[in-house]
């Protein structure tokens, strides 16, 4: 029994020096246990191994999943007779039920815990991505009430599936959306293995919902049948319909809420595919920063601000290019609307793609060369949210590159020397250059050290202050010459002033003058910031907020109805047209997030130069 005794003591001892060896504010902090790393030697290390662990198994939770779906999916395509695709419908909408329950669980239990959050990375979650979030969810829900309106309206054929599944979509949506929104940023620090078995079952299930959009082609067939219908039907052209043809009993009536549910399902689709895509991103950063405690060191003391300071010439000719490029969306979108849109107008948009695109690609390649020039350290801290922007910038680029290549050997293998195709040609090869060009320099922006401030300010601070307020006129000076401009006013008009409200008189004179300070002393701040700045940091700064502008314009042009790559017909023609459908809906979408995250790489470029 003394001996028990005696074990014990000494066990507790040890357990003391092992706990006084941990580091500090340990009471707080709930380190990871696994049944498989019981015996290691010390806390940290289980930490470390349970972590590995946890992580290991809810990534083959997440790959057993997505299997599932592609064996679903890719049955529905090639043998749509024993699988369905309402079946592939139920198969998400339980996967969508399962995220459901576990993100509210999150919401009301997980995150309400003592401890629960102890660090919020300051990287994760940027608000341009929580905004696109919102953005996506939005254009989504509404893609899904026009699906459940044209699934209403055709009731008598279409089954209830149809309406159920874009149901729980809405609903699965929206609470992804408001998760996403206020939880992005943390690190959570209880349930480790539950919490990242959730962030991976909802991530498989955002995979499969962008896989079945990118694949199925089935209302948009439907559709497009019904619209070359009616055109062949208004030009007497059209065929004879049996009375017991399934597409004739599922014809979209005449009605105009009909076409709205129509146009707007076509017109929305892409934006479901962006809004996975998204949200896919941000919960591998939340599930890589589950059990992460972030050190004090690791924390910035200031956050970057963004300033438009030192820029001139990249926000002029960037505006110039959102203008044109906003004039040619206009114009091509009301030729592209009619039924068959022009030859001119496919020629002047891929002509403002010809022209900018090597612009683009100028730009990129000479702030790569600047950075090359300056003597700026790299960044070699521990960053989840910076690694994986740059796998998301090299994924995304894959979209775009992918198409390109398609359409070149479309192209050579039809005819290269008509004038849309060679257009189309040029463009296809300008987009993989430009791609990979803007890749490099953001990624090389990304993963240098930010500009210290205070290094500046102590070199340049105390004459930029002079020179400040050597160009400022002083108060008395000022005060003169409000005078004087007050005695150029008529005598009379002055007199009746004072009589009048001799109050409202000397608080106009006051709030004049101090106008006049602020508006002098904002314009003098802003031409000494930028004739302080050193050539190379004006040079990325010009360069980053020209490229951010035309990224802007060049994601709003295909995503809000601009699809020439499908609309021109030429390589629908060449691989046909439920071929074609697979590959633009897989690289349209990858090209717009590419677009709306080389902006968010392009600012934080900006913010550190």
């Amino acid at each position: 029994m003394s001996g028990n005794k005696v074990s014990r003591k000494k066990s507790c001892n040890h357990c003391k020096s092992r706990a006084a060896a941990a580091p500090a504010d340990t009471s707080q902090i709930h380190y990871e246990k696994f049944w498989l790393f019981r015996h290691c030697s010390s806390v940290q290390q289980r930490d470390r191994q349970a972590q590995k662990a946890g992580q290991l198994f809810s990534g083959l939770l997440a790959m057993n999943v997505v299997f599932l779906g592609c064996a679903f999916i890719s049955s529905m395509i090639f043998n749509h007779v024993a699988i369905t695709l309402a079946e592939v419908w139920i198969l998400l909408s339980i996967l969508k039920v399962l995220c459901l329950c576990w993100i509210i669980y999150y919401l009301l239990g997980i995150s309400q815990q003592p401890h629960a959050v102890l660090h919020r990375d300051s990287h994760a979650g940027p608000i341009w991505i929580r905004g696109s979030v919102l953005l996506f969810c939005t254009f989504s829900v509404l893609l899904n009430v026009c699906h459940i309106g044209y699934s209403t309206i055709l009731i008598q054929c279409k089954s209830k599936v149809e309406i159920v599944f874009p149901s729980i979509g809405i609903l699965f949506i929206c609470t992804q959306a408001f998760f996403l929104w206020h939880h992005s940023k943390d690190c959570i620090q209880v349930q480790h293995n539950f919490t990242r078995c959730g962030l991976m079952l909802t991530i498989a299930t955002n995979l499969l919902l962008w896989l079945l959009a990118v694949t199925n082609d089935t209302i948009h067939m439907e559709i497009d049948s019904q619209l070359r219908e009616v055109d062949e039907r208004f030009a007497g052209k059209a065929p004879f319909s049996h009375p017991c043809n399934e597409t004739t009993s599922c014809t979209c009536p005449n009605t105009t809420i009909c076409k709205v549910f129509q146009k707007g399902y076509i017109l929305l689709y892409p934006f479901n595919t962006e809004y996975c895509l998204v949200c896919c991103s941000v919960l591998y950063v939340m599930w890589k920063n589950v059990g992460r405690r972030i050190s004090h060191h690791h924390v910035p003391h200031t956050k970057p601000k963004f300033k438009l300071q030192g820029v001139v010439f990249g926000p002029l000719l960037g505006a110039i290019t959102v203008i044109i490029g906003i004039c040619v969306f206009m114009m091509y979108q009301i030729q592209a609307t009619g039924s068959f849109p022009s030859h001119q107008v496919f020629v002047m948009y891929y002509s403002y793609y010809i022209v900018l695109l090597p612009l683009m690609s100028v730009a990129a390649v000479i702030g790569t060369i600047i950075h090359a020039l300056e003597k700026k350290e790299l960044d070699t801290l521990k960053n989840p949210t910076r690694s994986l922007d740059v796998i998301l910038l090299m994924g995304a680029a894959l979209g775009q590159i992918g198409m390109s290549y398609f359409s070149i050997v479309a192209l050579v293998a039809t005819d290269p020397m008509e004038l849309l195709n060679s257009l189309i040609l040029s463009y296809s090869v300008l987009i993989i250059f430009q791609n990979i060009t803007q890749n490099v320099f953001i990624i090389d922006g990304l993963h240098r050290q930010r500009f210290l401030a205070a290094t500046e300010a102590g070199h340049t601070g105390h004459t930029g202050q002079q020179a400040v307020t050597s160009e400022l006129p002083s108060e008395e000076e000022t005060m003169t010459s409000n005078k004087q401009e007050d005695t150029q006013m008529s005598p009379g008009k002055e007199e009746e002033m004072k009589e009048e409200n001799p109050e409202a008189y000397d608080q106009r004179r006051v709030s004049m003058l101090e106008l006049g300070q602020e508006i002098r002393k904002v314009s003098l701040s802003y031409i000494h910031s930028y004739s302080n700045l050193s050539w190379k940091r004006r040079a990325l700064r010009e360069i980053s907020f020209f490229l951010v502008l035309c990224n802007i314009i060049l994601w709003v042009m295909p995503t809000f109805g601009a699809h020439p790559a499908f609309e021109n017909g030429l390589e629908k023609s060449f691989y046909g047209y439920s071929t074609w459908f697979v590959i633009v809906n897989f690289g349209l979408p990858l090209g717009v997030f590419y677009r709306m995250h080389s902006v968010g790489g392009l600012l934080e470029v900006y913010v550190t130069a």
